[in-house]
């Protein structure tokens, strides 16, 4: 089984094929950002809400716990796929998940156990990709995997969806958000937010490794899940906050299953 709070950054060996060197470094120059509400995060730090309840809902009734209920996530191993800086980890930890975070970027590693380590939270971290604990051996060891506006920055996206698969136990679940590539998505996920708003540092994203709602399922399917819920997330300029819709043109979120 996976390892659950040894308070030690690891940094894993080998593996990386799904790490884009450019993109560990686009993230690493902004590290120290990464709890800064205000800073180059802002928007995760405004998503972070609608994802974190839309991951509690899916996990919980996968398992059949009540999504609102004292610590739905109790006793679950939730293995955080390209983690950061600890922004989804965190919350998880709070609702009663056994979190395992992982990422290829060092720094924000670092980052992610030392806040962990501040606000007394128990929490692994690693630098590693999925690539590697599959290789250490660690296939089925987690209930669930989420993984929150990664795979659109990898450079093999069904190499890194067959990580996750093989990763998660027969009967979990695997959580996934990302962002849909259309005409809507270009204008404002990548121009409007990077070069207009500046909410995101310019280069952010590559719009063209965005990821159709159909090219992640069939990615899903040819890593042995099945789809089980597809759900778009809607930005409400006015206040600022994001909600879950039907609107799956720019952001959306995916849940599937593994038989078993």
């Amino acid at each position: 089984m996976a390892t659950y709070g040894t308070g030690k950054v690891d940094v894993g060996q080998g593996g990386a094929a799904t790490a884009s060197a450019d993109e560990i470094a686009r993230f690493a120059a902004i590290a120290d950002a990464w709890w800064d509400p205000a800073g180059e995060f802002r928007p995760l730090h405004q998503l972070n809400p609608t994802r974190i309840a839309y991951t509690r809902d899916a996990v919980a009734r996968q398992y059949g716990r009540d999504p609102l209920g004292p610590r739905p996530l109790r006793g679950l191993g939730i293995l955080d796929v390209g983690c950061g800086g600890g922004l989804l980890a965190e919350p998880l930890t709070r609702l009663g998940a056994q979190v395992t975070g992982i990422d290829a970027d060092a720094k924000g590693v670092k980052v992610a156990e030392a806040h962990a380590r501040m606000v007394g939270l128990d929490i692994h971290y690693r630098c590693c990709p999925p690539e590697t604990l599959v290789a250490e051996g660690a296939a089925g060891d987690y209930d669930a995997v989420v993984s929150m506006e990664v795979i659109e920055h990898v450079s093999d996206p069904d190499a890194f969806l067959a990580a996750c698969a093989t990763l998660v136990r027969p009967g979990g679940v695997v959580v996934l958000a990302t962002l849909n590539r259309t005409i809507k998505s270009l204008a404002l996920a990548k121009i409007g937010a990077e070069y207009v708003l500046r909410w995101l540092p310019a280069g952010t994203h590559d719009w063209r490794k965005f990821m159709r709602p159909s090219e992640l399922a069939a990615g899903l399917r040819r890593a042995g899940l099945t789809l089980t819920d597809i759900t778009g997330m809607s930005f409400n300029p006015l206040t600022g906050t994001w909600s879950l819709s039907r609107d799956l043109d720019v952001n959306y979120l995916v849940t599937a299953v593994r038989a078993g």
